[in-house]
């Protein structure tokens, strides 16, 4: 069984998940698609969010970010062991070994009793895709002041004060993730882990980014989720569009009209489960309509998740 999922965040200004900088100008990562530039947030700032989330809810982490380096740098325990750690299960990992140093792994562990199964690399269970804002980057900018640290200061971090030069947005943004969950169950731990892990898609937050002058909250205002033994979505995963007749509402118009198409629907109502604010925004004759076709609604995404969660990971 696969689950696939595009998530819809509310919008909100933002000035979070820049990719460099040129002088003071913080600039906002982004992708072209048409005619117009969209600014876009990378699937490993959300990974890295979700493994924080996933140890700060006590669940075995292998890896965790040291945060007061030079540079971006993270520590692990040991070496990966997706029985035992749920981010190296969730997440895939790599261990750049070879020759003399691969030996050396593989000796020191056989002596350690774990020769048995040990892989030097593994592919993410989850699999996420960046995320992408609905509407396009305007070239809006904000600008504050650093000031000059004067007189008996301590430390100085610059001679002069400074012009900070933020690029921002107004925008919701979507993301699509997908898992296989047959791979989710293939651990002991594997059920509980995969709940903690929808848990936390619920919740994400703190995703890589600005977040000493910006907050923005990746959880879910909408989703849509498909359950089902086909190997791909089926649909368009970045599919969430403005209802141009409801400023400030988003709709799902490819499932949701395919899943009422007459006389034979585009999609199987039973696979789709819809939850958060696309639900409290539908039409009451939309919702009856869907439910009629078997579809899932619930006006909490993360009870819906939860949902999921029940209905998937039994046992």
């Amino acid at each position: 069984m696969n689950l696939f999922a595009t998530v819809l965040t509310y919008a909100a200004p933002s000035a979070n998940y820049r990719g460099e900088s040129e002088l003071n100008r913080m600039v906002i990562q982004k992708v072209t698609d048409g005619r117009f530039d969209y600014p876009i947030i990378s699937p490993e700032a959300m990974r890295n969010a979700l493994r924080e989330i996933l140890a700060g809810y006590g669940l075995p982490c292998n890896r965790s970010r040291l945060h007061d380096e030079e540079q971006l740098a993270v520590v692990f325990k040991d070496y990966p062991d997706p029985t035992k750690y749920a981010d190296d299960f969730f997440f895939g990992y790599l261990v750049a070994a070879s020759g003399a140093e691969r030996k050396k792994i593989e000796k020191e562990l056989k002596e350690a009793g774990r020769n048995n199964g040990f892989t030097f690399k593994r592919d993410s269970i989850l699999r996420m895709n960046l995320a992408k804002a609905l509407e396009p980057y305007r070239h809006n900018a904000v600008f504050t002041q650093s000031p000059l640290a004067a007189g008996e200061s301590k430390y100085k971090n610059a001679a002069t004060s400074a012009l900070l030069h933020r690029e921002t947005v107004v925008s919701a943004f979507q993301y699509p993730f997908a898992l296989n969950l047959d791979d989710c169950t293939a651990v002991p731990e594997g059920r509980k882990w995969t709940r903690s892990l929808l848990k936390a898609i619920g919740e994400l937050n703190d995703v890589a980014g600005n977040h000493a002058r910006s907050y923005f909250e990746m959880a879910p205002a909408s989703i849509v989720i498909r359950l089902t033994n086909s190997l791909v979505a089926g649909y368009a995963m970045y599919g969430f569009k403005a209802d141009k007749s409801n400023p400030g509402e988003f709709t799902f118009p490819e499932v949701i009209e395919g899943i009422l198409q007459d006389p034979i629907p585009d999609y199987p109502g039973k696979e789709f489960f819809l939850g958060g604010k696309l639900i409290k925004d539908m039409k009451p004759e939309t919702a009856k309509n869907l439910q009629e076709r078997g579809v899932t609604l619930e006006r909490d995404p993360r009870r819906l998740l939860d949902i999921i969660a029940n209905k998937t990971l039994k046992g």
